[in-house]
Order: structure tokens, then C-alpha cells, then sequence
């Protein structure tokens, strides 16, 4: 959440920043902010000086009662009682304001870092690398949804997408033998990289409360994309950003233990919007899937270098399993509400010949502490929002999807890169 004291002495800038993000009608909400917020201000010295005034006025009638000036004190209390009623009508009005204004800068999304481009639509985004040789398949090569029905025994599909629809419904696949063992192989393979990155592993819930969601800006900007539980008002994680992220709400961090850097594992679920085509097919999209997310909190001056040491690392997962892949710079259209600067790495999907997005790494800046209260103490005793970040590293789905697809083998076997054979026992899938 932008901070109302930014948004007062930058409009211009903010309003271009809201811009660039194709916020609708930037200046117009941007100044019935700062009007709210100068109405917020001066009921809050109006109630500080009331409340100042009534206090004097309590002090003046012990010492009228003391020297026996009975009715002046008498006086005073009926002007305490007009006091106390003014403070009270203004602290009502002050909270009545606060929360309008809460309600208008929740709406306001992130503002870009300059180095992100214009732009409106994925076809805006910017190249930044490419890396990496696209395989040559054999004759006959196939895209994943088609390649599991030929692996395993007794023509069984590794990835069973029926059997997940009979129990669950579409969109959460059952993963068997060979591909449930590759699955396990990932998450411990990208969990034991972060670990020799300096990332703690912690495991924290798969649900949260919307304190939580709020937090971390899942709400109220994407209640339609998670599950939620009436009942006990909690949600399913749509990833383990908000959980882990979540574990420094109202926290003052030590400024000798920044950065902080923490990695987790865990299911994920998201209410996809319901399209149809090749782009969302076998694991290309799904409702469940499983993600090792790697989150670091920082000072400001020292974020941007942790976007990039967050970015070497992803890239350092797809090198060793030997995927192509490439890195897009968001446009400003096209970034999350959250964000101030994404790095977008997608893999090259040989049996599909398209790349699919397997990771965001993102810097969110102030945007999440501001609401999550997030702080650290300087040297001189002020205390600071600190920044957030956090990036894919990996989710499984599409990650699977490459491999299986580019390692496909004349013979009609899968092999399996050699960084996950010490995980998975084994380095060819029949």
C-alpha cells in the first residue's frame, strides 16, 4: 500500500506511475486522496487540541476545588462535559475518514520502477536474455499430455488427469511412480540449492487469514482467484509468498539480521478463469500445484541488488537442468498490483514449440511492509519501512512439462537431466 505521506508531497510522480500501470482515471483518485488525507490531518489536530483543552481543564479543577472556588470549578466541569463531547464527536469523524481513506489507497496498485517499460500487454514486455540450446526432437516427438500416456506400465499415465477429475475435479492431476518420485526430486533438488544460497527453509501453513491476504496484497485485489473456506473465513495459499512473508507482520527486524532470506515448499491453489486450448492443457495450468518460493525482506538501499542475486539464482536452477529458457522485463500493463519491478523466466516447451512461465521474481519495495508494518531500526534510532521480495524457484508444473518434452529420446523414453539423477534414483523414465 502506497503511503499517504508519499502520495502528498509526489502527486505528479505518483499519478505517472499510476499511469504507466493503465490505472484508470490516476489523477482523480490521487487527489481525492490527499483530500481526504488533509481532512484526516486537521480532524487530528482539531482532536489533539481539544483533548489538550480538556485536559488543562481537568488540571484547573482540582486547583479551583483546592482554594474553594466552588463555582468557578463548577464552571470548568460544564465546560469539560462540552469538551469531552467535541473530542468524541471528532475522534468519531477522524476514524469515519481514516477508514474512507484506507478504502481509496487500497485500490491504488504499486508504483513501476523506472526501468520498467511502457506497454499494456505481454507483447510489450522486454527480452532481457535468452540462454540455452532449444532440442531437436526426435521423429515423432510429442507434447507432454500426450507423451504420460506412453510412459509407465501397463499403459497407466504417469500424470493421470482423469483419475485427479473423478476425485477433484479438472486441473488436479495425480502424479504416479516414476513422475510422483521426479515431483519429490525437484522440491528437494531447488529447496537444498536455496539452502547453499543462504536461504532458512521454514514450513509454514497452506491456509491464512485474510489479515494475512490483506498483507501481502492478495486482498482485496484476487478473492476470485483463491479458495475459500466460509466457514473458518480462511484461505488456501494461491503461494507460499503470503505465508512466509506474513511470518514479519507487525515485526521491528534487527537491523544486524537483514537481510532475512527464507525458502519454502508448498502445495499451491489457484481458481483459474476457465479458457480453453493447447496454451492450458495438461499441466500447463492447473488449480493445484506445488512451488518452492524463496522470499527475502531488506533495507531499500540494498533491495535492487537482491532482485538481481534472486534472478542469478533462478537462472542458476535452469541451467543445471539444462532447460532454455529466457527472462522478460515486465511492461507496465502487464505487471502484477503488487510489484514495482518483475522478471518474468519462461522455459522453452519443445513438444509444444512455445515457452511457458515458470517463475516471477519480483521487488514489491515498501508496498507490503507498509502494510504488514514491516520496520527495521536505523543506526540513529528511526525506524524504516524495510523492502519485500520474492520469486518462483521453481513451480513444478511447466518445469515438468519441459523436461519431459525436450528429453524426449528416439527410443520413446525420457531422460532425466544429470543435476536430479542423485534425487531420483534413477535417470531415464521408460
Amino acid at each position: 500500500m502506497l503511503q499517504t505521506n508519499f502520495i502528498r508531497e509526489n502527486r505528479d510522480f505518483t499519478i505517472a506511475g499510476l499511469t504507466k500501470k493503465h490505472f484508470k482515471d490516476a489523477a482523480e483518485v490521487v487527489d481525492q486522496i490527499i483530500e481526504l488525507d488533509k481532512k484526516r490531518r486537521q480532524l487530528q489536530q482539531d482532536l489533539d487540541e481539544t483533548l489538550a483543552e480538556s485536559n488543562a481543564k481537568a488540571r484547573e479543577i482540582g486547583g479551583l476545588m483546592k482554594a474553594g472556588a466552588t463555582a468557578e470549578a463548577e464552571a470548568a466541569k460544564a465546560e469539560t462535559a462540552v469538551l469531552k463531547e467535541r473530542s468524541k464527536s471528532l475522534d468519531e469523524a477522524h476514524k469515519d475518514i481514516e477508514a474512507k481513506l484506507l478504502q481509496e489507497l487500497v485500490k491504488l496498485p504499486n508504483l513501476p520502477h523506472e526501468s520498467v517499460p511502457e506497454g499494456r500487454t505481454a507483447d510489450d514486455n522486454v527480452n532481457v536474455l535468452e540462454a540455452g540450446e532449444k532440442p531437436v526432437l526426435p521423429k515423432g516427438a510429442l507434447p507432454h499430455w500426450e507423451l504420460i500416456e506412453k510412459l509407465g506400465k501397463n499403459q497407466a499415465p504417469i500424470i493421470d488427469f482423469k483419475l485427479g477429475n473423478k476425485i477433484s475435479g479438472a486441473g488436479f492431476p495425480v502424479y504416479k511412480g516414476k513422475a510422483a518420485r521426479l515431483q519429490r526430486a525437484m522440491i528437494a533438488f531447488f529447496l537444498d540449492e536455496a539452502g547453499k544460497a543462504g536461504y532458512t527453509e521454514v514450513q509454514p501453513p497452506i491456509v491464512v487469514n485474510a489479515d494475512s491476504g490483506f498483507a501481502t496484497g492478495q486482498l482485496p485485489d484476487k478473492e476470485g482467484q483463491m479458495y475459500h473456506d466460509a466457514q473458518d473465513d480462511l484461505y488456501l495459499i494461491p503461494t507460499a509468498e503470503v505465508p512466509v512473508t506474513n511470518l514479519y507482520r507487525d515485526v521491528i527486524v534487527a537491523e544486524s539480521d537483514l537481510p532475512v532470506k527464507n525458502v519454502a515448499y508448498t502445495p499451491c491453489f489457484r481458481r483459474e478463469a476457465g479458457s480453453w486450448g493447447a496454451h492450458v492443457r495438461g499441466l500447463n495450468r492447473l488449480h493445484q500445484f506445488d512451488k518452492v518460493e524463496i522470499v527475502q525482506i531488506n533495507k531499500a538501499e540494498d533491495s535492487y541488488k537482491a532482485l538481481d542475486e534472486m534472478v542469478e539464482h533462478v537462472k542458476s536452477l535452469l541451467g543445471k537442468l539444462e532447460l532454455p529458457y529466457r527472462i522478460l522485463r515486465l511492461c507496465g500493463g502487464d505487471m502484477g498490483f503488487t510489484s514495482a519491478l518483475t522478471y518474468d523466466f519462461e522455459v522453452w516447451s519443445a513438444g509444444q514449440e512455445r515457452w511457458l512461465e515458470c517463475s516471477s521474481v519480483s521487488n514489491f519495495e515498501t508496498y507490503q511492509a507498509n502494510r504488514l508494518k514491516l520496520r527495521y531500526k536505523t543506526a540513529d534510532k528511526k525506524t524504516q519501512l524495510l523492502h519485500t521480495l520474492n520469486g518462483s524457484a521453481l513451480a513444478l508444473p511447466r518445469i515438468v512439462a519441459a523436461l519431459l518434452e525436450n528429453n524426449q529420446q528416439a527410443d520413446g523414453t525420457v531422460k532425466i537431466p544429470a543435476a536430479l539423477v542423485p534425487y531420483c534414483g534413477f535417470d531415464i523414465i521408460e
